[in-house]
């Protein structure tokens, strides 16, 4: 064991605790049991089988309040492998459950045997025809599908609020719709082929010209059955009726019967059948979908109503003038969405009466607009509107950065009313649909049974299509609150099929809480050929047990989780998954929900439990060491929570009080260390690669991976002993080189000027010259300190760089530009915590910009570009995400060169400082799409803003990224110009 190796006791709990009544039973601390998990590795091979019990727990939760802890989990990489898994089942009488993205709500992407990870190998997108069509695998995001289709102005039909994390598997498996689909542009109506494994293993591409044949033979007892169930119900007038009346609104309850009326052939048949049957059939690995025209010309407002009901009372208005969208939003959703930023905070006082309808059209032209402007200002004129807070306009507008606000705010309904309920409570969400002309009479219904049962829920939804959603919060631990639970919903079940012939899901799928009352909706006989489809795909019941069909008429209040209290920042927490995507260990270890999944199981654990114990042992590489620290899950979490930040406080738990004076003392003399650190990189040129990974590698097992870097091949020469020379009279700005590009050089072979050079060579030529202090030797952004969780250290360094910032600038007269993002973050946001209460008034004084804010804003205007490079391909930084300023490097970029790429799959290096030198292989998992896209073609430039994400792409694709503001300058140089 290294030296310096933390205790994993460190991260233990503090809070006292009663062990919770669903925790993991001491029997599971060592995981899955022999000789399943033997048998799947021989199967499949040690790295695609994940069995410690901290790899079941992560997978045990979703975005449903449902718990079920897997035996086993297994993360194939192809159909053979999915194959190979099935036919395992069959032959062990095992069951097989299929997880993607975990957004569902409903609890279909948990099991309680093989849990089937599809999302990690099986992201991808072919567009076809120009944009016409779409070939997308199962694990590609609908935002990532969408992207890039979007450059042949096309988009899919299904537009679900969680699109930035869910996946196309789990969309079509659920016929997931959203704001905009209906009932004519979901999954059922778009989808144009699929190719999906049978719980037999036999593989069906129905879009093959020889499907049927190939079927019939493979499968001919499935064929016949199809086939007889389809003549039977086209035998029965009354039920044929029937089922095409239950999709004329939104209905994902139990299987699309309506596909034995749709489909000619076996094929077509079960095309349409594994549309929503939730993973029961089969594994879908492939899905074509017909796409649709993206209307750029928006128009949107969002309308304050004084009631829910008079706000249900207007959509069938906005319907009738050709709005594409009518979203509903009550009282307490919008009073929870202040959580969600760029709401106005003055939401947080309207009255709780209040609701509101988010109506959007959309046109190809501008004289379509104006014409939908027309028809919406008609039916404005006639509403009765409130204007509760000034922040209120009812107004129709253009402007994108209004209309996205509006979206971010209606699309975080889940999570920002389930952020904000009262801690320990599990959350709800329900989703039904009634005749959108009884939209008003249903809210009203709504509001009283809620009231009724003691629920003071929240309610939003599709209004346009009369789908409503509302979510509940209560407590699973106390008996008394699920069975209050339980009474709600059999009222409720009863009120949307009795009273309204509603359905009782309308876009999130049956799952395991509408499963009892499936019959209810549907009434035996339809029931009963969902049970008789079931039978003749999965006769063995391999696939999803439990999910859709459940004869259990208690089967919705088995499993439902706890949510013991954790550290503030993480507590409200509903585990959606929205932060997965951009993490940039989700692929390696663990996302930001499993850190938190997997800490929340530790507190409902006794002190010092077996279960506790293998859980605390593997947190500390898999949660706490390969957090890039980047935050990016806080900008994708709709509340804001910061795993990154707890992880950072974590590293500073398991820190010794030696460790932290030893980072201080490093901060006090970071002048000397700094010289130090550049006289080694210098001497390591001429030592060569080779000895110094040797040395690293020696030392990082002798002391702690954690602690010592490992010396990469890609880490450039050393950067000029001197900084330019450059005047404080008449500057316009100061510039503050960080301390990494006072470090490391630019790339090797580079022969024109530094990055500091450029910087102040273009600041110059721009009229607008920049000063370097004399004394920035020594001082850092505290990023150094801050990712490591060094808190003195990050004390000493934080106030030391504002103290000299507010000298340098003159009391902030001057603006100080900072050539790195990373550090304008650091400098702008991340010291703030750590300043004393004088040094936190000077930084309220300063005016800190990032160098591409610089860049474009200040200097582009001024600048005459002299010649441009052909292609150049961008590396937005975690850093310019948070600093909004990505459209900054696209914009300097664009100066610089004819053809501007950004990745569809760029996101954060993870090189993080040094943190891809201590855990190479997180940067190599969160780079790995990216290059491959960026590596599918050669470009004349590869830029950045960022010395060390540089060095990390540089690594991850084999080329040489620098500094946007070094290809400015070239140019915009006078004369030749070398790189």
């Amino acid at each position: 064991m290294p030296l310096l190796e933390p205790k994993p006791e460190a991260l233990r709990p503090d809070a006292v605790r009663t062990p919770s009544v669903d925790r993991v039973p001491d029997r599971q601390a060592p995981g899955t049991p022999e000789p399943l998990r033997a048998e799947l590795i021989a199967l499949l091979g040690p790295e695609k089988v994940l069995w410690k019990v901290s790899d079941l727990v992560k997978y045990a939760s979703d975005a449903s309040p449902y718990r079920f802890l897997p035996q086993v989990v297994v993360v194939p990489q192809d159909i053979d492998d999915v194959s190979a898994i099935l036919s395992y089942a069959h032959g062990r009488g095992r069951e097989v459950v299929f997880r993607a993205a975990g957004t569902s709500l409903n609890g279909q992407a948990q099991g309680e045997d093989i849990l089937v990870d599809v999302r990690h190998h099986w992201a991808g997108i072919e567009v076809l025809d120009d944009g016409a069509q779409a070939r997308i695998r199962p694990g590609t995001t609908v935002v990532r599908a969408n992207a890039a289709l979007a450059r042949h102005g096309r988009l899919l039909g299904p537009d679900p609020a969680s699109a930035i994390a869910c996946t196309i598997g789990g969309v079509v498996a659920n016929n997931a719709s959203g704001m905009t689909a209906g009932t004519t542009r979901n999954s059922y109506r778009t989808v144009s082929s699929l190719t999906f494994v049978l719980p037999s293993g036999t593989v069906v591409d129905t879009g093959g010209p020889a499907a049927d044949e190939a079927l019939a033979h493979a499968e001919p007892e499935l064929c016949e059955g199809l086939l007889a169930l389809k003549a039977e119900i086209e035998a029965d007038p009354e039920l044929t009726a029937r089922i095409r009346a239950k999709y004329e609104i939104k209905n994902t309850n139990g299987y699309r019967l309506d596909a034995f009326l749709d489909g000619a052939t076996p094929v077509q048949i079960l095309r349409g059948l594994m549309v929503g049957s939730e993973g029961t059939f089969g594994f879908i690995s492939e899905v074509v979908f017909d796409t649709l025209p993206l209307d750029r010309r928006i128009s949107t407002a969002l309308l304050f109503f004084p009631s829910l009901t008079a706000a249900a009372a207007a959509v069938p208005r906005f319907n009738e003038a050709g709005a594409i969208a009518v979203e509903l939003m009550d009282g307490n959703t919008l009073r929870a969405s202040v959580s969600v930023k760029g709401v106005p905070a003055d939401w947080a006082e309207l009255p709780k009466e209040t609701a509101a309808l988010l109506v959007e059209f959309r046109a190809p032209d501008e004289s379509g607009q104006e014409a939908y402007e027309r028809a919406a200002a008609a039916v404005v004129e006639g509403l009765d509107l409130v204007a509760p807070v000034p922040s209120v306009t009812n107004a129709f507008t253009r402007e994108a950065k209004v209309i996205s606000g509006y979206w971010k705010a209606r699309k975080a309904f889940v999570t920002a009313v389930g952020g904000s309920r009262p801690s320990g409570t599990t959350l709800i969400t329900e989703d039904f649909a009634v005749p959108p002309s009884r939209l008003a009479e249903a809210c009203e219904a709504l509001l009283g049974l809620q009231a009724e049962h003691g629920f003071d829920a929240a309610v939003a939804g599709h209004a346009a299509h009369g789908n409503l959603h509302f979510l509940l919060a209560f407590d699973a631990a106390k008996p008394s609150d699920v069975d209050r639970y339980a009474a709600f919903m059999d009222d409720f079940c009863r009120l949307t099929v009795e009273r309204f012939d509603g359905s009782l899901k309308a876009e999130h799928a049956t799952g395991r809480n509408i499963a009892p009352f499936l019959e209810l909706e549907w009434g035996p006989k339809a029931t009963d050929l969902m049970w008789r489809t079931k039978q003749i795909i999965d006769p063995d019941g391999v696939l999803a047990p439990r999910i859709v069909l459940d004869r259990d008429p208690k089967a919705h209040l088995r499993g439902l989780k706890t949510i013991p209290e954790v550290e503030a920042i993480a507590d409200p927490c509903i585990e959606c998954g929205f932060c997965e995507p951009t993490c940039p260990s989700h692929d390696l270890t663990t996302s930001p929900r499993q850190r938190i999944v997997l800490r929340r199981e530790m507190l409902r654990q006794p002190d010092g439990s077996p279960v506790e114990t293998q859980l605390l042992d593997a947190y500390g590489y898999d949660a706490v060491d390969t957090c890039a620290g980047d935050s990016t899950c806080k900008l994708a979490c709709p509340v804001g929570i910061d795993t990154g930040a707890m992880m950072k406080d974590f590293r500073h738990r398991r820190h010794s009080p030696r460790e932290e004076r030893v980072a201080a003392l490093t901060a006090k003399n970071f002048k000397a260390v700094e010289a130090a650190a550049r006289l080694a990189v210098a001497a390591a040129g001429r030592i060569g690669d080779g000895p110094l990974e040797t040395i690293t590698a020696l030392a990082r097992r002798a002391v702690r991976p954690d602690l010592v870097p490992e010396w990469l091949p890609e880490i450039p020469g050393a950067a000029a002993r001197k900084l330019p020379r450059t005047s404080r009279v008449g500057a316009s700005a100061v510039y503050y080189p960080a301390c990494v590009n006072r470090i490391f050089g630019g790339p090797e072979g580079h022969r024109g000027p530094s990055l500091p050079q450029a910087v102040v060579a273009v600041s110059a030529r721009a009229g607008k010259p920049v000063w370097i202090p004399d004394d920035v030797a020594g001082t850092c952004c505290a990023t150094i300190w801050h990712s490591k969780g060094y808190d003195e250290g990050n004390a000493v360094m934080a106030n030391r760089i504002v103290e000299a910032a507010w000298g340098w600038t003159a009391g902030g007269k001057l603006p100080l530009v900072v050539d790195a993002s990373s550090c304008t973050l650091g400098i702008t946001h991340e010291v703030v915590p750590y300043l004393t209460d004088d040094n936190r008034e000077l930084h309220r004084e300063l005016t800190i910009v990032d160098s591409l804010v610089w860049a474009a804003d200040e200097l582009l205007p001024e600048l005459t570009v002299l010649r441009k490079t052909g292609s150049a391909v961008l590396h937005p930084t975690c850093s310019m995400q948070h600093l909004d300023d990505v459209e900054q490097l696209r914009t300097v970029a664009e100066a610089c060169a004819e053809e501007v790429v950004i990745p569809d799959d760029a996101g954060c290096c993870a090189f993080a400082g040094d943190r891809g030198m201590l855990h190479k292989e997180l940067t190599a998992s969160a780079t790995a799409k990216e290059a491959a896209e960026v590596k599918s073609r050669e470009y004349d430039a590869y830029l950045s803003a960022n010395r060390m994400c540089e060095i990390g792409m540089d690594r991850a694709t084999g080329q040489q990224y620098y500094s946007v503001l070094m290809e400015l300058e070239r140019a915009t140089r006078p004369g030749p110009a070398v790189r």
